[in-house]
């Protein structure tokens, strides 16, 4: 079976190009030894399949990146055929590494992408002219509505190698003698998307824009999430609860087995069943937010915004260790954990994952443990919301900073393309949108079952209980808490909103509200950020991170109890 790669610049549609050419089934992985993704899928080519896969985005085959390092490697393990993705609207740029592969022994056919967009930037470009020059097939393509897909199917049998030879210090000198022969420009107005371009990357305009923008995808996603949630937990409480319940009752005579598969409860999120709460978790606390997240987060991507956020806040994240584009797994977490820590594969360095990771578990609630603060804390006054969220801001600041200071190694620079602002094609988000949740369903599901089946054990054994005695003294001493809410500290690890929520029976004070709310958001992740955690991070990393938070909680939340 020949191998098709598609190698090109970063942001010149590669993903909306295989899209088109593999449609939906597709398999996606990490490289080995990295935390760096590709994807492959298949065409065919009159009676032949074909495998296709999409290379990581590179600007040259002298590799920069660990995504760099990723292409060149694959593309040197060998390839029968190479599309070399252009960005049409870039054409001087992209020969750079079109040269490049003109020089391996590998063949090569040229598609000229986003070629809607040269009529409207006023740029001409002679397509025969170019191939001429270059010696390889070159079409005109526009993965967004399809144009040239067939004929670039069609003629990769064309493919060419070793057609174009020049002296590498020269290699500028050629690209400005093809530009001048291929390419004209004329005169174009700023249309609506340049000028909200300009308006989304200057730093005083972009602050604004990007906290507008950060507003409304708060409130998609939680409108999203939560309309869902609506429709599925009564769906889970009132018919499959019941209706499991039955079943195991009648054909499961042993309690022991009984209480694992459904908790000592048998109510959801109040025990650990394997079959209620180990389903309610992922299914209908979680998926909800993974899905809205990442609807939002595609729509994003490929309209082109996320670099500019990345630009905007890489001179702030820099200061504590970390490039702009941590920005990205950052907001994240404010919605769901779990995203926020699948988001950190886009980040080079374990150091940089370890920093991420703390500023993504400490700098705020995830949006239904936000909710329940708000709920709770709201009757007294906004000041002491501001102060919560305040608080657990500077203290995500500070241990990043410590960190930043500990952890041995250089941040790296933030080198990014700001693409321009483009329609995103609707196939693409729906094929990666169909990709995360299934990387989701496959590594993180799993994780969280197992997660419930542990805590479920030690229920049943009363080890939870015994651990409420031991803590309970301690509990009342340094934060000024009733014993009675040890518990309820437990439930958080299995969810937090919960937890928090569970507080109102207490009648607690302000002062006790405050240091339960700071206490439970920092102490441990939930169930599913944990397992997910253990499986991006590793066991070691993942001790590492959680006392850091522990630590971090107690000195807090003891502080406070004293101070206030």
């Amino acid at each position: 079976m020949k191998r098709v790669f598609l190698i090109g610049n970063p942001n010149v549609g590669k993903s909306a190009l295989f899209s088109r050419l593999t449609g939906i089934d597709v398999i996606c992985s990490n490289y080995p030894g990295t935390t760096v993704e590709y994807c492959k899928g298949y065409i065919k080519a009159g009676d032949e399949k074909i495998e296709v896969i999409d290379v990581p985005g590179t600007y040259s085959l002298y590799a920069t990146s660990k995504a760099e390092e990723v292409a060149v490697k694959m593309l040197e393990e060998g390839a029968d055929i190479v599309i070399n993705i252009v960005d049409s609207t870039n054409l001087e740029r992209n020969l750079n590494l079109t040269l490049q592969l003109l020089k391996k022994n590998i063949p090569v056919i040229v598609a000229l992408n986003f070629w809607d967009e040269t009529k409207h930037k006023g740029i001409s470009i002679d397509v025969k002219e170019l191939e001429k020059l270059l010696g390889v097939p070159v079409v005109a393509t526009c993965a967004r509505t399809g144009e040239g897909i067939k004929e670039l199917i069609d003629r990769l049998k064309e493919a060419r190698s070793k057609t174009y030879e020049f002296v590498e210090e020269e290699k500028w000198k050629e690209i400005g003698k093809i530009i001048n022969r291929v390419q004209k420009l004329s005169h174009k107005h700023h249309t609506f998307l340049d000028q909200l371009s300009e308006i989304s990357i200057r730093p005083l305009t972009g602050i604004l824009f990007a906290l507008i923008v950060l507003y409304i995808t708060f409130k998609i996603v939680r409108f999203i999430a939560e309309g869902l949630i609506l429709l599925i937990e009564p769906i889970f409480n009132e018919y499959y609860v019941p209706f499991i319940s039955n079943i195991v009752e009648k054909t499961i005579p042993i309690k022991f087995l009984q209480d694992l598969l459904l908790g000592t409860t048998h109510k959801v999120m109040e025990s650990f069943g394997l079959l209620t709460t180990g389903l309610y978790i992922p299914f209908v606390a979680v998926l909800p937010y993974i899905l809205s997240f990442y609807i939002v987060l595609g729509f994003l991507e490929d309209i082109g915004y996320l670099p500019r956020v990345g630009v905007l806040l890489d001179v702030f994240l820099h200061r504590i260790g970390v490039h702009g584009y941590t920005s990205i797994p950052i907001l994240l977490g404010f919605g769901c954990k779990v995203p926020g820590m699948l988001a950190t594969r886009i980040l080079e360095t374990e150091r940089e994952k370890m920093i991420a990771t703390a500023l993504i578990l400490m700098m705020s609630p995830c949006m239904p443990q936000t909710a329940m603060i708000i709920s709770l804390v709201s009757p007294y006054g906004i000041r002491y919301l501001f102060l919560i969220f305040s608080i657990l801001f500077f203290i995500a600041i500070i241990n990043g900073f410590i960190l930043h200071k500990i952890l041995k190694g250089e941040t790296p620079e933030l080198f990014v393309e700001i693409p321009p602002y483009r329609l995103p094609y609707i196939p693409t988000l729906i094929k990666k949108l169909w990709i995360r949740l299934k990387a989701f369903l496959q590594e993180a599901v799993p994780m969280i079952i197992f997660g419930v089946f542990i805590a479920g054990v030690l229920d049943i054994f009363g080890i939870t209980n015994f651990i409420a005695k031991i803590f309970g003294k301690p509990l009342i001493w340094l934060f000024g808490l009733p014993k009675e809410i040890v518990p309820v500290m437990i439930l958080g690890f299995l969810r937090k909103d919960v937890s928090i929520a569970l507080l109102t029976p207490f009648n607690l004070n302000i002062k006790q509200i405050l240091i339960a709310s700071v206490f439970m958001v920092l102490y441990l992740p939930c169930i599913a950020t944990f397992f997910t955690l253990l499986k991006e991070m590793g066991p070691k990393r993942t001790a590492k991170i959680i006392f850091l938070m522990l630590f971090t909680a107690i000195f807090v939340s003891a502080l406070l109890n004293l101070v206030l």
